[in-house]
């Protein structure tokens, strides 16, 4: 059973009106192959998170009370396990809308989910990941190399959820790292222990990344500098970084924390991981906590000891430090000591620092039970490669797989990368000079073609290069390169450009349409976030369709200055045309989530004074999880058109008038405007 809230309240529906009326299980999305990396990894979600961020003495205080304590539409509708259980679906189904499309806005939807699930509040630490996207979409073009990190992270997120579904050996070495029962058989244990993975691969995977910020500039000015030298660095300026104690100290509080867990007192975060690595490496790769952390606290300000290199992980373990400290450091664990300390070892410093991969004679790649989260996520960090956008200038005219078709079965991870048929020219030219390099002797660099050549050549130098890296001998791995015709159809871009704050702004002008146009910006985003985590994803859904909707009119969105006639005001014409649009979406949406059709709630006695009826209803329709204009069955295109036909105009107007109203109100936000082409 998935979702356990969900059937409690079912049990407690049948025993309280008599009859089964719900709610269901919502129906686990089609995901084509059954070992692939979107089944796999939304049955990790579903099957092995049962009971995720449950509170049972909530529950216990709930039945004796008869109050309930969780969010739904508003506070106190339904039983806050059964919350926790329609987060965890949200969760779910964010994910599988990214994997199929792999766009940015997409991956927004799995960071919003992780944001409000573990850290609290997406609203407080939006800057830390939306920085980065932006960064990356408007400085990275000035780069000689560079690639999306912002998608990545979420599939690195994904892949990571695969393999511990697929691969009982990395389920053993995990549970038996951190204490878990490692017995299959243990329901409890095995429950927990995916709890738990969930959560800190979630915070070592999808942020691993985040201090890209910084590493940006830094090669801005080596790029521009960078056309007629040779040597990477030498005789150019570079940048270092001061007063770099603003980011990586530890306040008091997290100084107590830690010598709590610790036994003694760490003031810089490099302190903190250098402890922490030399405990679970050192002894292994023979180095010590003084020489780790001299090599994480000087990469920021000595790049030249290093090749001219910045090393982005350090600010990124730096950076998720403080926001994970930002509400006080009282429930950090040594667990979150581990995400920052995988995060710091990912990029270089394991492999050019501990075990030397590129050497003639490497040190022994790192094993799962060394360090499970670094493990996986050096792992993971290499085998997301496809379907990055290029924005480097060198980057753009590199050949690099645009998608990927895994196989999990057998404990193995298997990989199929799809590289665009259109270059076929390009392939059988590096092919014809490979064949001559092998038939003249191979003497001298043998021809590449990043990164087709990489996969391709006998040398297998993907495969290779990771199996110096981490250690896959419980983890068999294999990949090969095929052509395919580029499908761009499931990524739905359109004209409109905007940045995801401008996303949120949507979403938040959306819902405080009702509001009267003295609002402030702050008080919309307190309604907004007053909502559960389920309704505000709806309503960036609604957002997030605004663009498809505004293509249909030949209309865009922007944040730029352009020669376009702004749009204040929706005609009849274009209602008529967005209105279907957006009550396909909303069915479409609630049939995904579980939602049945009915109007029980309207009918059922409840226990509420006449004035706290509608209430009362409004509460019993979100435990039914029941609407009377949802759909069941096929949603044929044709079938909810007609349905939205048969609608009463009140209703109709739901669909529209937000839009309208939402143009008045995106004047509160700087920039977002609308125009038609």
């Amino acid at each position: 059973m998935a979702y356990t809230a969900f059937e409690q309240m079912r049990l407690d529906n049948l025993e309280r009106f008599g009859e089964d009326l719900g709610p269901v299980q919502p129906a686990f999305p089609a995901c084509g192959e059954p070992n692939g990396l979107k089944s796999a990894a939304l049955r990790f979600l579903r099957e092995e998170c049962e009971g995720l961020r449950f509170d049972r003495k909530k529950e216990l205080l709930e039945r004796k009370t008869g109050v309930l304590l969780g969010k739904s539409l508003r506070k106190g509708q339904i039983p806050y396990n059964m919350q926790m259980d329609a987060d965890r679906l949200s969760l779910e189904r964010a994910l599988g809308v990214f994997i199929d499309s792999g766009v940015s806005e997409d991956a927004y939807m799995v960071y919003y989910c992780f944001l409000e699930m573990f850290l609290g509040c997406y609203g407080r630490s939006k800057k830390m990941v939306e920085l980065l996207s932006e960064y990356e979409e408007n400085g990275s073009s000035l780069l000689l190399k560079h690639r999306d990190h912002y998608s990545h992270s979420v599939y690195v997120f994904a892949l990571g959820l695969a393999i511990y579904e697929s691969n009982a050996a990395f389920r053993r070495e995990f549970k038996r790292f951190y204490g878990f029962d490692t017995d299959e058989g243990n329901r409890r244990q095995r429950r927990s222990a995916a709890n738990a993975f969930l959560e800190f691969w979630g915070l070592t995977s999808l942020f691993h990344d985040i201090g890209y910020p910084f590493e940006l500039p830094y090669e801005q000015v080596l790029s521009y500098f960078e056309v007629d030298r040779q040597e990477r660095g030498a005789g150019c300026p570079y940048l270092v970084y001061r007063n770099i104690g603003t980011l990586t100290g530890l306040d008091e509080a997290a100084q107590t924390r830690f010598r709590e867990l610790y036994g003694r007192r760490f003031e810089t975060v490099g302190a903190l991981l250098a402890h922490d690595l030399a405990g679970k490496l050192g002894g292994a790769y023979g180095f010590d906590e003084a020489f780790m952390r001299d090599v994480i606290e000087s990469k920021p300000v000595s790049p030249e000891d290093y090749g001219y290199f910045m090393d982005h992980a350090v600010f990124s373990a730096a950076r998720l430090c403080r926001e994970l400290c930002r509400g006080g450091a009282r429930d950090l664990t040594k667990m979150h000591v581990d995400a920052l300390s995988a995060i710091v070892l990912h990029n270089s410093i394991f492999k050019f620092k501990v075990n030397y991969y590129k050497d003639k004679n490497p040190k022994p790649p790192l094993r799962m039970d060394q360090h499970p989260l670094a493990w996986m996520l050096m792992l993971c960090d290499e085998l997301q490669c496809w379907d990055r956008t290029a924005y480097g200038r060198n980057s753009r005219t590199e050949l690099h797989p645009l998608g990927v078709r895994f196989d999990f079965s057998n404990e193995a991870i298997r990989g199929s990368y799809h590289y665009d048929l259109a270059e076929r020219e390009k392939i059988d030219a590096f092919i014809v000079k490979y064949r001559a390099w092998e038939e003249g002797g191979e003497k001298g660099k043998a021809p590449r073609l990043k990164a087709y050549s990489d996969m391709a050549e006998k040398e297998q130098r993907f495969v290779a290069d990771i199996r110096k890296i981490v250690d896959t001998a419980e983890c068999p791995l294999s990949v090969e390169p095929d052509l395919r015709p580029v499908n761009r159809e499931n990524k739905h871009t359109y004209l409109s450009d905007s940045s995801f704050m401008h996303l949120y702004d949507f979403a938040v002008a959306l819902h405080g349409r009702s509001l009267p146009p003295t609002a402030t910006v702050q008080e919309m985003e307190r309604r907004f976030e007053r909502m559960s985590l389920a309704y505000q994803l709806s309503t960036l859904g609604r957002a997030r369709s605004f663009s498809g909707f505004l293509d249909a009119l030949g209309c865009f969105f922007t944040d730029r200055p352009v020669d376009y006639d702004m749009v204040t005001q929706f005609t009849p014409e274009q209602v008529e045309l967005i209105a279907p649009m957006e009550h396909e979406r909303w069915v479409r949406e609630h049939q995904e989530r579980g939602w049945q059709q009915g109007d029980d709630y309207q009918h059922l006695p409840v226990r509420a004074s006449l004035r706290e009826r509608k209430k009362a209803r409004a509460a019993l329709r979100e435990q039914l999880r029941m609407h009377e204009l949802a759909m069941d069955g096929e949603l044929t295109p044709e079938a909810v058109y007609a349905h939205y036909l048969a609608l009463p105009e009140r209703e109709q107007g739901k669909d529209w008038k937000p839009f309208n109203t939402m143009l008045a109100l995106l004047k509160k936000f700087d920039g977002l405007r609308i125009y038609k082409l």
